[in-house]
């Protein structure tokens, strides 16, 4: 025997005669004898007094005394007899079946149909009977009042031996076969063979199953039959009937069987009676009749029984009686299952079964610090929290009192403190097998399915805590109680923050167990999540291990950057001393900064520069897209590389500026020309005290110098001109020069100390398409005027060149005239006038003005020919006025140049220039033809409006007053039709001047 399920005790002895069927009736026994009397005992009378009963409908725990003796209550002896407690009925089987009214026994009906019945089933619910006899199966329905109404009468293929209700169809037994039968139509459709040598037993279950026996087996069937699961009551010996009474299934052999409900069903107490013959339930007991005594199975408080489960070992059935506790008795319940999941989870532990043991203390609620003491090589961050075996043994005094005030009986086991805390000699013992990998692999298990809800309340309470920080002083004086002023200038911090302590431990220590068993990635996954480790502890633990990646991530995790960035950088640097480790240079290199790096460009930049430069020489590009993608200000960049790495300043800018050109400010750009003006000075210095400068040479400093000179606007020429030589340098001079606007100063360089007549064309060109969609801009049409000028003109040109230059560099806040822009003048008579004139005209069609800015004459143009006649680059000349006529002024150049000059030579001038001038007048020409043919056009429709007539006769009539016109003055709308007086037209108007300024008048 497990446990005492029911206690044994009896009601009443000595009945004479024999019993042949008994029944309950609220606290009342109802006895069938052989003799066809009923006797019907209660309880003594004397003992009732002694003790007063707690329910009147419930049988007791006493001696039964004989009430009442009714005799010829039936002429045979009575088969079976069951109170139908609904209709307040007793229902007899003996040679008929009858109803009498209880509790004076007054007979209600008798079923003459019924004579010969040997079975019966009653369904409670609609008030059906079904009984069998012979070879027939009947229904009848109670009407409700004193009679019962046939509903159905089938026929079956032999004796039914044993029946029952099921649902809305009847589960009977055949021959050896289990049958159902359909009660609307009488259908039969087998279940499954009986058994050979036992009767066949059909057990209705409270949920509306049946349970079926088969020799010693019990089969567990739904309402048609079909099995529901593959387990099976196996009893002792056959039984010759089974009653339910949860969470029991209690069952009649040669003695009383007790077996739970629990799959496999196993045995739980055995009840030793002789010579059983009936076995029935009442409403808080089991009956067990003999021949002549009646004895009462009345089951044991469920707090007793835990209480014994728990002594003897006996957990998981201790658990399922938990859950039978009523409703009402929450709390017991909560502190029994919690009580017994510790017990079991301790004893599994010290049988190795860990993982089962730590379900258990996960089922228990119990707090991890608990847990956690199994485990004293663990090391658990310092917190205010209370030791959990004071907590514990707490549980277990307020268990032990709630099952005593449950049961009545006394718990010992309840009293006993933890058995772990018993035999902490032991502990020593047992402390190397419980930090083997299996007891941390199964910590480890407990401890991720606590965390989800550790974390989610340490969130809230972080949560909350910032929400009051926000708040500020408006609620100090709410709840003064459950604030602490902070001496680190935060506003308020709850002092109950119990839930981050539970986090934070569970997180220190998951992670040790994690690197304990080799699980150094499912410790990294740890690191990247929102997590509660304690710094100190874990950083000791993981350097322990040299899990660097993991160290990485604790410190980035609570925000101790600088302490990652050094041990990367470290790392990063043995990894390039040693360089056969592949595995270990791929994962620490130079970019594993920048990457870390990213995320704090918005919020430590001082701190991203600092490190950066440990990788700028090495990663420049990669540093240069981590600033620029960081948003660092350029300003600060430059000022910080500027300071701590000079060498890379002109580096950064050069990549800044080709990664986002809009995005160098103007003192970026020119503080970058600086500095290639400084290493190209440099570089001039070394090669003239060598006495090797030579102004065709580029160094790659001075091939970027004058690309940056030409291609970026936002630097300031002027102080960079003075830095320059006077003697050297003289492209860097030019392009700077025309910078400043002074575009005849920089052609000359290009002519007469370069020598490179392409790059002055090249200037032009720039200089040109600058500013042609722009045509405020006047001096752009005449730069190449001006290269034409210092080409006839070169020692004009020359003639104080330096000079000019000083005075233009002093002057830096003067404006200067531009070059070449001077006012057209009038040309003078003559057949060469009007050719002129006429070119002048075909210049209409070009881009820029047609005039030019010179205010040379003719006789200027002579003097200017003859003073420079012998040093003019005419070939120079020529070449620029073939190559760009669709943008010089023709007239202007014709002007310029020379009398002698050749006009065969001017035919690749003049040529193109001449047919582009011939088209745009014809082209011209035809449009001046298209707008006189319109103008016609349109007079002539002008003309045709105003021979419109009007005929006013006696009948024509006002359109708006519809009144005859006759003489008086009249209008005509423009369709000609509407005629209208003049007053009437007049009045119209103004109505209509009147409605539209209404709405000003009601402002």
């Amino acid at each position: 025997m497990v446990h005492s399920a029911y206690d044994s005790f009896e009601l009443l002895s000595g009945c004479s005669p024999k019993i042949d069927a008994i029944a309950s009736y609220g606290s009342s026994l109802l006895l069938g004898c052989s003799d066809g009397s009923l006797k019907i005992y209660g309880p003594d009378l004397h003992e009732s007094d002694r003790s007063p009963p707690s329910d009147h409908h419930a049988l007791r725990k006493e001696p039964y005394a004989l009430e009442r003796a009714v005799s010829g209550f039936s002429k045979k002896p009575i088969l079976s007899m069951e109170v139908l407690v609904s209709k307040e009925l007793l229902l007899s089987l003996s040679e008929s079946i009858a109803f009498h009214r209880l509790p004076n026994l007054e007979t209600v009906a008798v079923l003459t149909k019924a004579k010969g019945a040997n079975v019966y089933s009653w369904d409670d619910r609609r008030g059906l009977l079904c009984f069998a006899r012979q070879k027939r199966v009947c229904i009848f329905r109670h009407d409700g009042g004193r009679g019962f109404v046939e509903v159905k009468d089938f026929g079956v293929p032999d004796t039914v031996k044993s029946m029952s209700w099921c649902g809305e169809n009847i589960c009977i037994a055949i021959r050896k076969e289990y049958m159902i039968l359909n009660a609307t139509n009488g259908a039969l459709s087998e279940v499954f063979p009986s058994g050979r040598l036992a009767p066949p037993l059909v057990i209705s279950l409270p949920s509306g199953e049946l349970l079926l026996g088969k020799e010693n087996i019990g089969v567990f069937v739904d309402q048609n039959g079909k099995l529901l699961q593959a387990d099976r009551i196996c009893w002792s010996e056959a039984p010759t009937t089974v009653i339910i009474q949860k969470p029991y299934a209690i069952a009649l052999l040669r003695r009383v069987e007790i077996r739970s409900l629990r799959v496999p069903y196993p045995l739980i107490q055995t009840v030793v009676l002789q010579n059983v013959q009936h076995l029935l339930p009442s409403s808080n007991a089991v009956i067990v009749a003999t021949e002549n005594s009646v004895f009462g199975l009345f089951p044991v408080p469920l707090g007793a029984q835990i209480v014994q489960l728990t002594a003897s070992g006996n957990f998981e059935e201790a658990l399922a009686l938990c859950k039978q506790l009523p409703p009402e008795d929450s709390s017991l319940r909560a502190a029994k299952e919690g009580s017994i999941h510790i017990r079991y989870a301790h004893y599994l532990f010290d049988n190795g079964s860990y993982e089962e043991a730590m379900e258990h203390f996960l089922a228990s609620q119990v707090d991890i610090t608990y847990v956690l003491s199994l485990y004293p090589s663990i090391v658990l961050p310092n917190t205010t929290m209370v030791p959990e075996p004071e907590k514990l043994v707490d549980i277990f005094s307020d268990a032990s009192y709630l099952s005593r005030a449950s049961s009545g009986l006394s718990d010992d086991m309840d009293s006993l403190p933890p058995a772990h805390l018993l035999e902490s000699d032991e502990h020593a013992a047992l402390e190397s097998k419980k930090l083997s990998h299996n007891t941390l692999m199964a910590l480890i298990k407990f401890l991720q399915k606590k965390r989800n809800s550790v974390i989610d309340k340490a969130t809230a309470e972080g949560t909350e805590e910032v929400v009051l920080d926000a708040v500020g002083d408006n609620f100090a004086s709410y709840d003064s109680s459950r604030f602490k002023k902070s001496n680190k200038g935060r506003s308020t911090i709850p002092i109950n923050s119990g839930a981050r302590e539970v986090a934070a431990i569970l997180d220190t220590v998951l992670l040790q167990a994690l690197l304990l068993t080799g699980q150094s990635s499912a410790a990294l996954e740890l690191l990247k999540v929102l997590n509660y480790c304690d710094v100190k502890i874990c950083e000791e633990i993981i350097k322990k291990g040299n899990h660097y990646v993991a160290l990485l991530e604790l410190y980035k995790s609570n925000s101790m950057h600088r302490e990652a960035l050094k041990l990367l950088h470290q790392l990063v640097e043995e990894s390039k001393s040693n360089q056969s480790q592949a595995e270990f240079t791929q994962k620490f290199n130079p970019e594993s900064i920048i990457e870390y790096l990213k995320p704090l460009c918005g919020n430590d930049p001082i701190l991203v520069l600092e490190f950066a430069m440990l990788v700028l020489e090495s990663c420049p590009t990669q540093t240069i897209e981590l600033f620029l993608s960081g948003n660092i200000p350029a300003d600060l960049v430059n000022s910080y590389l500027k300071q701590h790495a000079p060498g890379m300043q002109g580096r950064y800018l050069e990549l800044m500026l080709g990664m986002n050109e809009n995005g160098i400010s103007g003192n970026l750009q020119n503080e970058m020309v600086q500095i290639y003006i400084s290493e190209v000075l440099d570089w001039y210095a070394d090669l003239s005290a060598q006495q090797r400068w030579d102004e065709k040479d580029y160094s790659p400093t001075r091939k970027k110098l004058l690309c940056a000179l030409e291609s970026i606007s936002g630097y300031n020429p002027e102080p960079l001109l003075k830095r320059l030589p006077a003697d050297a340098l003289y492209e860097e001079r030019a392009i700077l020069l025309g910078k400043m606007n002074q575009h005849e100063l920089a052609l000359s360089l290009y002519v007469h100390k370069l020598h490179v007549p392409e790059l002055a064309l090249a200037y032009c060109d720039r200089v040109y398409e600058s500013v042609v969609h722009q045509p405020s801009a006047k001096s752009s049409c005449n730069i190449y005027l001006t290269l034409l000028q210092i080409y006839l003109n070169p020692r004009r040109t020359t003639k104080n060149f330096e000079k000019r230059i000083t005075n233009l560099v002093s002057l830096q806040n003067t404006s200067t005239p531009k070059v070449g822009s001077h006012t057209a003048g009038k040309a003078k008579g003559g057949r060469g006038s009007k050719k002129i004139a006429a070119i002048e005209g075909a210049e209409d069609m070009r881009m820029s003005p047609s005039g030019t800015d010179s205010n040379k004459s003719d006789g200027d143009a002579e003097e200017f020919s003859e003073e420079g006649g012998s040093n003019i680059m005419l070939d120079e000349v020529l070449d620029l006025l073939s190559r760009r006529w669709d943008r010089i002024n023709g007239a202007q150049a014709l002007k310029l140049l020379p009398r002698e000059t050749k006009l065969q030579n001017l035919i690749p001038f003049l040529g193109p220039l001449l047919r582009k001038s011939s088209e745009a007048y014809r082209n011209l020409s035809v449009i001046k033809s298209l707008r006189q043919s319109e103008n016609l056009q349109v007079k002539d429709e002008l003309y045709n409006q105003r021979k419109t007539v009007v005929k006013i006769t006696g009948d024509s009539t006002c359109s708006l007053c519809r009144k005859k016109i006759g003489t008086s003055v009249f209008a005509v709308y423009p369709n000609a039709t509407a005629l209208v007086h003049f007053v009437c037209f007049r009045d119209s108007q103004s109505m209509k001047a009147v409605s539209k300024g209404s709405p000003l008048r009601k402002r």
